[in-house]
């Protein structure tokens, strides 16, 4: 992880490391806020359970038949970044972000319900040994889930702002990450 990163991981925390609480029902509650988020085609299509990226708000195979690839950007005669660059590009067609790729397998929630979904998230033999700390600064900080907001083109924005995706993911967090029954 690039030292970028990790300064604006720390940052997006920060605020809510040293006054954790634990509050079950408030962590619900944020949840259902966050699931909203989380269930809509701009983080489905990447979090997909298939060999193959996503895009539209139909959620249909990606159009140029990209296939996933032993390290989830895409197979070796054609990688993510081969079209995706850091940044949309200037006619808004083709999306860009820093490190274009799809979630691992193992962070495929497509088909979950809001509880199985959350209970996937905090499994930290699936996300990549993440705790609460660092799925929270995951989700507030890393360019490619903040692409979510400033998609390009005709794509359509989550269904919470950025701002109260963040507030809500902070919320989660620092109630004591709890799943939706």
């Amino acid at each position: 992880m690039n030292t970028v990163f990790r300064l604006l991981a720390l940052a997006a925390w920060l605020p809510f490391a040293t006054s954790a609480a634990d509050d079950p029902a408030a962590s619900r509650q944020a949840f259902g806020e966050m699931a909203k988020v989380l269930q809509s085609p701009r983080c489905l299509n990447c979090h997909t359970v298939t060999n193959f990226p996503r895009q539209g708000d139909d959620r249909h195979p990606h159009a140029q038949l990209i296939q996933r690839g032993a390290d989830n950007m895409g197979a070796p005669t054609l990688m993510c970044f081969a079209c995706h660059q850091a940044a949309n590009s200037v006619d808004g067609l083709v999306p860009g972000a820093p490190n274009w790729h799809l979630a691992p397998l193992s962070m495929g929630w497509e088909g979950l319900g809001t509880g199985q979904m959350c209970r996937k998230l905090v499994d930290k033999q699936a996300n990549g040994n993440r705790d609460a700390a660092a799925l929270a600064a995951h989700m507030t900080a890393d360019p490619l889930v903040q692409w979510a907001w400033h998609p390009g083109g005709n794509r359509t924005l989550p269904p919470l702002s950025q701002a109260d995706f963040h507030d809500a993911v902070r919320r989660w967090a620092g109630n004591g990450a709890y799943c939706p029954k």
